[in-house]
């Protein structure tokens, strides 16, 4: 079981697919995922992941938080999301995670906060009918109707559908296909809408109820250039101080 990804949502657009057809997708940005901590199973009872998304500046953070991100020596996050994982997918502290650690056709679940609407009706809320237009009927057009039995129960059931507010929940919508991946301006573009207004959190997991792609990354899709530069200043440092001694050996030939 891999980790999971912060996302923000910019918004809906329309893309084509391989025939030539439009497909609506919503566009998230996941730029800047980065690993906070990491929880063992011999440290802390379970195996996750901490992730962090979107820089911000120190002043934003409390005391508690800006020590909890020098620990892990990165920039403080405006977000962050623990993801439950498997032993093998442990990841390590300070690495970064690209667009690419999903991959186009993967199902993924979308989890996020629903766009509040306030207190509503019936009709809006859960798509009642409402009254008859005429045949005696007067101001209770959009009224939902009797709401109880007769004197037994005489009294209306829990759970009953009327009006109240709607909206700001949390919701998961399940098994939403990825139609394209940038992993240069850090942009997933999936098929369909997702919880929440434009410039809110989400997150991106792989679909529980399908198989994980062959070409996923594991344990995860990280991100690209930072790891291979580390790898290759050592090598930079030490193929001049192989190539030193050479001038003192030509000069014990000339003498």
């Amino acid at each position: 079981m891999r980790t999971g990804l912060i996302a923000k949502k910019l918004g809906m657009t329309k893309v084509f697919d391989d025939k030539g057809q439009h497909v609506a997708v919503t566009v998230l940005l996941m730029k800047g995922n980065q690993v906070v901590a990491v929880r063992s199973e011999e440290k802390n009872g379970y195996t996750a992941v901490q992730m962090g998304f979107d820089d911000v500046k120190a002043n934003r953070s409390n005391k508690a938080m800006r020590g909890h991100f020098a620990k892990a020596n990165v920039l403080p996050k405006r977000k962050l999301v623990e993801f439950r994982v498997s032993k093998d997918a442990l990841l390590e502290v300070g690495a970064e995670i690209s667009a690419e650690h999903f991959v186009p056709g993967q199902f993924v679940d979308v989890t996020g906060t629903t766009i509040g609407k306030g207190f509503q009706g019936v009709m809006k809320r859960y798509n009642f009918g409402g009254m008859p237009a005429s045949h005696g009927v007067s101001i209770t057009h959009r009224a939902h109707g009797s709401t109880g039995n007769r004197q037994d129960p005489g009294r209306v059931f829990k759970n009953k559908k009327m009006a109240g507010h709607m909206g700001q929940v949390r919701a998961t919508i399940p098994n939403l296909s990825i139609v394209q991946v940038d992993a240069e301006e850090g942009l997933l573009f999936v098929s369909g809408s997702v919880p929440g207004s434009e410039g809110s959190f989400v997150m991106v997991r792989d679909a529980v109820k399908r198989a994980l792609p062959k070409a996923a990354p594991k344990p995860a899709g990280l991100k690209q250039g930072a790891a291979q530069k580390a790898e290759k200043a050592p090598e930079a440092k030490a193929a001049p101080a192989a190539e030193a001694p050479a001038p003192a050996a030509a000069e014990e030939n000339k003498e």
